[in-house]
């Protein structure tokens, strides 16, 4: 008797069902995020143990690279190499030279903006999938990266033997770990006080500890259009104003318009161009009202008080909330947690400071660099597919830090 052979839409399904798995089944991508005490950038272990700056704004994987590297010959007209050079930093006069034959990048401090001319090399570094709970399996992400000579690492931490770059361009970590993972481009980042925060590679869920008293917080996302510009790799996110205990404050117009608001690891506190600067600092004076507690300045900050005299909520000093007024209605706030840092024992600071070298409304500036004490334990989802992006605070009975990093058996 003749087997049945399969109707052509079943096996038509099956293939495209083969064909799909890879991208719709693949498990997100988890790398653990640490802060360097001594200069408050934040790192990741990319490539046995070796440790990664992270930079929000950066286009590169770069690193002083190992023997095993395998030498890349790119074309100057590969795609490749296009997306190397796609950014180039304004400090790096290096960089405007022509490419002949072989492709070179030009990796760049994002501290110190020195950098070099580099080769491309061909790499791998381990890491494991995950649940959104637990790591689940090691997987080897193919990867091209720039290597650099030991000399540009200055002022960086001390165990880190490069950076990896986190914005929208092809070459950075998000589009390279999408491509040899098939998974979505888009990423989550919680960065931790202390202790190891996380980052997601292919999106959520996410499930800090403890498990029983919250789920999946990716579902308490609210959402902002990601704009990017096409002269820097900047992610800028359109404000609408700057609110204090739910009062506007009053700014010059257009202020927050021409350089716009941006997401920046590189600097440890917020930074406000000084048009914008001296209408939210002294809205926040006027709410807080307390006089009595103030102490003198701690550079780089303005306000400071005596922390004993400030109240103490669960989310931190009682102090007004300082807000970014976004689209549609929604806002960006910041609590005594993220506002206030304690400079000494003794002392609480509006982690505040003034851009320096830049003129009040300069349009090439930008209005407001949201830095990463402020970030610290929100929840960022950056969807370079969407161009939109997630935020929300992170419950006050759980951290950044409360990821649960035991494998499952």
């Amino acid at each position: 008797m003749e087997t049945p052979r399969p109707a052509p839409l079943i096996l038509l399904a099956a293939a495209l069902l083969v064909l799909a798995w890879p991208a719709s089944c693949a498990y997100p991508v988890l790398i653990p995020v640490a802060k360097d005490p001594a200069t408050s950038l934040y790192t990741v272990p990319i490539r046995d143990g070796d440790n990664h700056v992270i930079d929000l704004a950066g286009p590169l994987l770069w690193s002083t690279c190992a023997s095993d590297h395998l030498p890349a010959a790119f074309s100057c007209n590969a795609t490749e190499c296009r997306h190397a050079n796609a950014y180039r930093a304004p400090s790096c006069r290096i960089a405007g030279q022509p490419c002949k034959k072989r492709c070179r990048a030009y990796p760049y401090n994002p501290i110190t903006g020195q950098c070099a001319a580099a080769n491309l090399v061909h790499t791998r570094f381990i890491v494991n999938t995950t649940d959104g709970k637990n790591p689940l399996q090691q997987v080897s992400v193919r990867a091209v990266a720039a290597c650099a000579p030991r000399n540009i690492l200055a002022s960086l931490p001390r165990d880190v033997t490069g950076v990896a770059g986190l914005s929208a361009s092809g070459q950075a970590l998000p589009a390279q770990v999408a491509a040899s993972q098939r998974v979505a481009r888009k990423f989550l980042l919680c960065l931790p006080r202390s202790g190891e925060g996380v980052a997601i590679f292919g999106g959520g869920p996410l499930f800090l500890l403890p498990d029983s008293s919250m789920g999946d917080l990716t579902a308490t996302l609210a959402f902002t259009p990601l704009r990017g510009r096409k002269d820097n790799p900047l992610y800028y996110i359109p404000v609408q104003g700057i609110a204090v205990n739910q009062a506007q404050v009053p700014l010059p117009a257009n202020a927050l318009a021409g350089g716009g608001v941006v997401l920046c690891t590189r600097v440890a506190y917020t930074a406000l161009r000084p048009d914008v600067y001296r209408p939210v600092v002294d809205a926040f004076d006027r709410a807080l009202a307390r006089n009595d507690a103030k102490v003198p300045t701690v550079a780089p900050f303005e306000l400071c008080y005596r922390s004993s005299m400030l109240g103490n909520t669960r989310l931190g000093y009682a102090v007004p909330d300082i807000a970014l007024v976004l689209e549609r209605g929604k806002s960006w706030t910041f609590v005594g947690s993220s506002s206030m840092v304690d400079v000494n024992s003794q002392t609480a600071c509006l982690a505040l400071v003034e851009m320096k070298g830049v003129k009040a409304g300069d349009p090439s500036a930008a209005a407001v660099v949201v830095g990463g004490f402020q970030m610290e334990n929100h929840l960022l989802q950056f969807d370079l597919e969407k161009q939109q992006l997630g935020f929300a605070k992170v419950p006050a009975f759980s951290a950044c830090n409360n990821f649960n990093f035991t494998k499952t058996q």
